[in-house]
């Protein structure tokens, strides 16, 4: 291969890592390590079945960015004025077309891999991976696409909440309880902090678009007090799981995410430069990483 071939598969390699937006697979990862760290402490760990949840998790999330790209483009939602990262499609990177099919193609991987889960957890487990896969495609694409009508925030903090947490503990364990799909509750919350940060950063462009995000509906202001109200809850959730079992004291650690979060709460009630809202993307999603991680150690330990 010669440098210039080279040059021009590396430039292509880094087009495609930008249209899966790595960075927010952190929303994926998070809510199967709780199920799988409560599925080993119940004593069901299924080591086959945790890795291809966190797969299907995964493609799931890439291929609802995917569709994102290409729909929101479509939409109007991204346009050249656009404020927060690079979208392949409105860049001119990759065409709507080819970015379409690749969010058709990364869906049917997951449903593939999904099959194993299927046959191991029965009716409750397609139920799943068909709701799952369904609202990635719906949440921006189609007439009635769930972020244009303002329930993105209930899709993320459902489906990366008590679906993705119990679902991921079901497959290991064959069984669910009302504890699992609560600390559920707390990674679908700090996912939705996420989207809320993204949604006020782009709220003139969302209501030009007619993107009806509940940030949109009910202002700037509104954002900023949801966003901490679903940190502030997703970090007591452990404590009140706690009192509900008298156990796994340790996982009640996760409290403290509210000590880097008092950081970007000020940043966020600060800042009114939608650029600068970015950065404080990557610190929600670290928020949701570091409260995933304190939570699983804490709950086996």
């Amino acid at each position: 291969m010669s440098e210039s071939e080279a040059r021009v598969l590396t430039s292509r390699v880094a087009v495609w890592i930008a249209a899966i937006r790595p960075k927010t697979l952190t929303a994926a990862v998070s809510p199967v390590l709780v199920g799988t760290a409560m599925a080993w402490d119940a004593g069901g760990f299924h080591a086959a079945a945790a890795v291809c949840a966190l797969v299907c998790a995964l493609l799931v999330q890439i291929g609802t960015n995917l569709s994102n790209d290409y729909a929101d483009f479509l939409k109007g939602a991204d346009t050249s004025e656009r404020k927060g990262p690079l979208r392949v499609v409105q860049a001119g990177l990759l065409s709507a077309t080819t970015v379409r099919r690749a969010a058709s193609l990364v869906f049917f991987f997951a449903f593939i891999c999904g099959l194993y889960l299927i046959v191991r957890g029965g009716v409750p487990a397609l139920i799943i991976a068909v709701a799952s896969i369904l609202s990635g495609i719906l949440y921006t694409t189609g007439r009635w696409s769930l972020a244009y009508l303002g329930l993105g925030d209930i899709f993320v903090l459902v489906f990366f909440g008590p679906v993705a947490v119990g679902g991921t503990f079901y497959v290991q364990t064959l069984s669910i309880n009302g504890i699992v799909l609560t600390a559920g509750l707390a990674t679908g919350l700090l996912a939705c902090a996420i989207l809320v940060i993204n949604n006020v950063r782009d709220i003139e462009e969302d209501r030009q678009a007619g993107k009806k995000t509940l940030v949109v509906r009910l202002g700037r202001r509104f954002g900023i007090g949801f966003w901490a109200a679903c940190v502030v809850l997703a970090a007591i959730i452990p404590l009140e799981l706690l009192v509900a079992t008298g156990e796994h004291r340790w996982a009640a650690t996760s409290i403290l995410i509210l000590i880097p979060a008092l950081y970007v709460f000020d940043r966020l009630r600060s800042e009114t430069e939608p650029t600068a809202l970015n950065q404080l993307l990557g610190y929600t999603a670290m928020l949701l990483l570091l409260h995933s991680v304190f939570f699983s150690v804490g709950w086996i330990l």
